[in-house]
């Protein structure tokens, strides 16, 4: 089931391939998920210290007055992929262009684990943008013609 989509980061972003990664969260912070309050804009992910890391990931405290209090909603997540994509996807960031964006956060399977779809992205020119968006606009109007 999905939870929340960046919706900022197919407009902005061409992507090339998708990955499935797991979240290494706190309790609370999947209960919070759970109720879909997480927010993906502006997020991105990065490779440091032979692991792939989430920053910017807002996920606000299940029952903020029960969380600790040094607890940021920003703070940087370690996410878990299997060591062949890890390395295939150091050799593909390092290409020009390309960086990895978080996509979709959803649940999978019977035992409700969070998910989290990254995605191999090449960002679009604001020509393309356009281009997209009436693209969008002239499939609208068929659709509202029929």
């Amino acid at each position: 089931m999905v939870i929340t989509t960046n919706k900022r980061a197919y407009f902005d972003h061409e992507i090339i391939e998708t990955y499935e990664a797991g979240v290494e969260l706190r309790g609370f912070e999947v209960k919070s998920i759970k109720n879909g309050r997480i927010n993906l804009a502006g997020s991105y992910v990065i490779f440091r210290e032979n692991q792939f890391w989430l920053l910017n990931a807002d996920i606000p405290a299940y029952q903020p007055k029960n969380a600790p209090e040094d607890y940021d909603s920003k703070h940087t997540r370690r996410l878990l992929l299997k060591k062949n994509e890890i390395k295939e996807l150091i050799g593909r960031t390092q290409e020009k262009g390309l960086t990895l964006l978080p996509l979709k956060v959803y649940t999978k399977g019977k035992s409700n684990l969070i998910k989290i779809e990254i995605g191999l992205a090449k960002s679009r020119k604001k020509a393309d943008k356009r281009e997209l968006l009436k693209k969008r606009e002239a499939m609208r109007e068929i659709r509202n013609e029929i």
